[in-house]
């Protein structure tokens, strides 16, 4: 063997080389890692996401941000298939007051902040809207609005998404430690947590009536996307946008109503609702998928200030008026 073969062989086995194995070959590990999911509970998916993201970057991120918009869809509605309409507008009339209270009062403390911190204008307001509706789906909705650009939307969801996932794994040990009952808990996660996909995800892993009474007010308060979507307009004075509707929760509704009052097959309910808490698992990985160090260092301090005090601001105050 020559000493330049040597020299081969040595780099050929060097952890250097190994680790660009590894990464070359992270899709095709991204993709078992999200069937893998499909059997993990919802913390655990999420976790799991954001720790692939931490090792091996983001190799699919157009389709995780693509395919977890979607498939978030999907869940809402087939979640809608286990719920009864009646029980359900029970559930959501205790917090319409506090829906309404937060969402105003939070619009109004993220302009302070924002001006306060002297965060741009647009990402202070997209900050602000996904933490008093509903996460990642107002900002979404509310940016073609003010025609918000790509660094404004990366930011706010950045920001978001981290204090989604940190949610998920907390407010569970917080609403036992407190002994809060389901529909309480239910109740403040729908209120304190901003996007839907962690709502549902730390409702059922506090139980099945927190999780029908955090499902439900949260998709009443995403209905403020539309009210909120057209003021936007108006406060950013663009003319000819359009106003993205939220048609999932209409179809949320319409599952519900099925449910209710047509015959449908026990067997098949509890099919939908079981591959709608499996689509969430997945749903959860992908949305992990997406929180690189890339994406966190570009967030910066003070989004992230912004979207913390909005948050406290928002958990105190609802679980106070909660308890």
């Amino acid at each position: 063997m020559t000493p330049q073969t040597k020299q081969n062989t040595k780099r050929t086995d060097s952890p250097e080389t190994l680790k660009n194995r590894i990464l070359k070959h992270s899709k095709a590990l991204f993709i078992v890692c999200l069937v893998l999911s499909f059997f993990c509970s919802p913390p655990v998916a999420l976790f799991a996401g954001i720790a692939f993201a931490l090792v091996f970057g983001t190799p699919m991120a157009a389709f995780s941000k693509r395919w977890s918009k979607r498939l978030l869809q999907y869940v809402v509605v087939g979640l809608g298939f286990g719920m009864n309409l009646h029980s359900s507008l029970a559930a959501g009339r205790d917090g319409m007051i506090f829906t309404i209270v937060s969402v105003a009062g939070v619009l109004l403390a993220g302009f302070l902040i924002g001006r306060l911190l002297g965060i741009s204008k647009k990402s202070s307001y997209l900050i602000s809207v996904g933490t008093a509706i509903c996460g990642g789906s107002a900002i979404a909705a509310v940016s073609p609005v003010i025609k918000a650009d790509d660094d404004d939307i990366s930011l706010s969801l950045a920001t978001i998404f981290i204090l989604n996932a940190v949610a998920l794994f907390v407010f569970p040990p917080i609403g036992r430690a407190l002994e809060l009952t389901q529909h309480q808990f239910g109740t403040w996660a729908a209120i304190a947590i901003h996007d839907t996909s962690s709502v549902v995800g730390a409702g059922m892993a506090y139980g099945e009536e927190a999780l029908l009474t955090a499902t439900t007010i949260k998709l009443t308060r995403a209905l403020w996307i539309i009210p909120v979507a057209f003021v936007s307009a108006l406060l950013f004075r663009h003319k000819g946008t359009r106003v993205q509707i939220p048609w999932f929760i209409l179809l949320f509704v319409a599952a519900m109503i099925i449910n209710t009052y047509l015959p449908v097959p026990l067997w098949l309910g509890n099919m939908v609702k079981g591959a709608s808490h499996a689509l969430l698992s997945i749903t959860l990985f992908l949305i992990g998928s997406t929180l690189s160090i890339a994406v966190v260092k570009n967030t910066g301090i003070k989004p992230l200030v912004e979207g913390i005090i909005l948050w406290v601001i928002v958990s105190v105050a609802s679980l106070l008026a909660i308890m």
